[in-house]
């Protein structure tokens, strides 16, 4: 059994991070140091990295509330990042250690939002069965609508008399650097009156981003006679396209602005990816669906995967010991 060791990250491990995080087999963007420090006055940083020898095998991004270590609350998704050579007894290994590493710092919670599949470069769920030796227990369960562009998939009838509405309304779509009419003029004021809420990002923040990763994240709106009438926010990773933010002016009535401007990035801008993520259509931690919503993801011709989250005692460490016949 491999004596691993484990460092809590700092800001000299950077450039080391980063670097593993672009090679890992189970990483996007959203892992770089960049996007996770851009809302660090929030979080109590705790993320990790692990060491065999002096070559880091691991890392976890990760944030830390009282006695419990976070896999980052700041992001969509987490857990164990690592690379193709780390193979199964070794990320199980990994994991044992980490866990005991938590124990030994008086955490005794670990929560782990996994990374959905379609977001693996190659197939990385060694860490789903580790959890399942160490007992760990599921805590939320939300549903994602996905289309598998490699795949055959077709539009609903509605869907496609939306997008001819749209035509003959001479609606126009632009991919924009600026995101604050979007966000001022439809999502803001869309979240405030239907939900109560404001975007997770304010458009300060999404701006920043998009300067840190100009590739990965973009901006899309629908115009009727340069007015906006909707738009969606895109981040790209090298597997998949996720809608981020999605929302459309109620008061201009149903011009088939959503059904058009989806019906090009489907089938045109990102036409070449592998999946088309929708996102959720969850709320209460997974256990409310909102079916209107699921409806109109899965009438584009997207279907379901799971996004699981787990959490874990860290005294149960000792359960991945052994393990191996």
């Amino acid at each position: 059994m491999n004596q691993y060791k484990v460092k809590q990250y700092q800001k000299e491990d950077y450039k080391l991070w980063n670097d593993f995080i672009s090679q890992a087999k189970n990483a996007t963007f959203l892992f770089h140091r960049d996007f996770m420090e851009y809302h660090q006055d929030r979080f109590e940083d705790f993320s990790l990295l692990v060491f065999d020898k002096e070559k880091l095998v691991a890392v976890m991004p990760a944030n830390r509330v009282g006695a419990v270590v976070h896999s980052h609350q700041g992001l969509t998704y987490g857990g164990l990042v690592y690379g193709e050579d780390l193979m199964l007894s070794s990320v199980i290994n990994v994991f044992r250690t980490l866990l005991l590493y938590l124990n030994e710092k008086s955490i005794f919670k670990c929560n782990i939002k996994l990374l959905p599949s379609i977001y693996h470069l190659k197939p990385a769920e060694e860490l789903n069965y580790a959890l399942f030796l160490v007992e760990a227990q599921l805590i939320r369960r939300d549903s994602m609508s996905v289309i598998d562009l490699t795949q055959n998939y077709s539009f609903s009838k509605i869907r496609k008399r939306g997008i001819q509405k749209a035509i003959k309304n001479k609606l126009v779509i632009k991919e924009e650097m600026d995101f604050a009419s979007f966000w001022n003029s439809v999502l803001i004021p869309n979240l405030e009156s239907k939900h109560q809420t404001k975007p997770v990002h304010s458009v300060e923040e999404i701006s920043q981003l998009k300067r840190l990763f100009p590739k990965n994240i973009h901006q899309f709106n629908v115009y009727s006679d340069n007015q906006i009438v909707a738009g969606t926010t895109v981040f790209e990773t090298e597997s998949s396209v996720h809608c981020q933010y999605i929302s459309k002016l109620e008061k201009e009535g149903n011009l088939g602005s959503l059904d058009f401007l989806y019906n090009f990035l489907i089938r045109e801008r990102f036409n070449s990816k592998r999946f088309f993520d929708f996102g959720i259509s969850n709320e209460k931690q997974g256990r409310k669906l909102n079916e209107g919503l699921s409806y109109w993801k899965e009438s584009f011709g997207a279907s379901t995967i799971v996004h699981d989250f787990y959490e874990v005692e860290t005294s149960k460490f000792y359960l991945l010991e052994n393990v191996a016949l």
